[in-house]
């Protein structure tokens, strides 16, 4: 028997006059503000000038985004240019679709681009190690705009904290399901925990310049390993394993 479950949200967007805002896009905007904020004070702690991540920012975000995205598309191809898929839709980011290895691969190379064109001193490690945390704060608030889009969830379960899903967005083969693994709340949680841990190591550990960055995506990935285990969403596969799991 369901002793408790988490309800889906009744809507996904907000309409302000003729402006529609996406409550997906908003958890990424809002995520983004807090990495800019946290990146900026870290950075300043080890030396470095105010402003210098605002700057950084206006290259690597789009640069991460359009990342995601990309990574998105290209490891799921048939949703797009398959039989039924529907090209122009790879351009509707609000509906939901970026891959977290994309966005940090690109948004890595937008943030050292531009970092080197303003010549700080400052070696780019630094800034690395600097915006880690808040990066995965970030990944935190963003994991939500999955809830609001109702996607992305695991198998079917009857813990107190399983998801809700509506029968319309229920995967073929799962109609007969009501609630699910809420795996954008498990990574939330998992993001937030890590983000505690390299606060604590970057104050308490003697780590060489650069390692804070590295364990973030180590970290990250190792949750995201055992996350991805449970996402019943199509996926391309390797040797029966989905494609993110062996990028984890």
């Amino acid at each position: 028997m369901q002793l408790a479950s988490i309800p889906s949200p009744s809507i996904s967007q907000i309409e302000v006059g003729p402006l529609t805002i996406h409550m997906y896009a908003l958890c990424i905007i809002v995520g983004v503000v807090v990495a800019i904020i946290v990146g900026n004070r870290r950075f300043i702690k080890v030396g470095g000038k105010p402003g210098v991540v605002g700057d950084v920012a206006i290259t690597a975000v789009p640069a991460g985004v359009l990342g995601g995205r990309l990574y998105h598309v290209i490891t799921s191809p048939d949703q797009y240019f398959g039989k039924n898929g529907d090209p122009i839709s790879a351009l509707y980011i609000w509906r939901g679709g970026m891959g977290i290895w994309g966005a940090i691969a690109l948004g890595f190379a937008g943030a050292l681009l531009a970092y080197r064109r303003l010549g700080s001193e400052i070696p780019f490690s630094r800034l690395a190690d600097a915006l880690a945390p808040g990066l995965l704060l970030a990944q935190s608030i963003g994991r939500w705009g999955n809830w609001f889009n109702i996607e992305l969830f695991g198998k079917p379960t009857t813990l107190p904290w399983a998801l809700e899903v509506p029968a319309t967005k229920r995967p073929t083969g799962y109609a007969e399901f009501a609630t699910f693994h809420p795996t954008f709340l498990y990574e939330s949680l998992w993001c937030l925990v890590v983000a505690l841990i390299l606060f604590r190591a970057s104050q308490s550990w003697k780590l060489p310049t650069g390692a804070l960055f590295t364990l973030y995506v180590a970290t990250y990935s190792f949750g995201r390993f055992w996350i991805e285990g449970l996402r019943i969403d199509e996926s391309e596969r390797i040797l029966g394993l989905r494609f993110n799991i062996w990028v984890s």
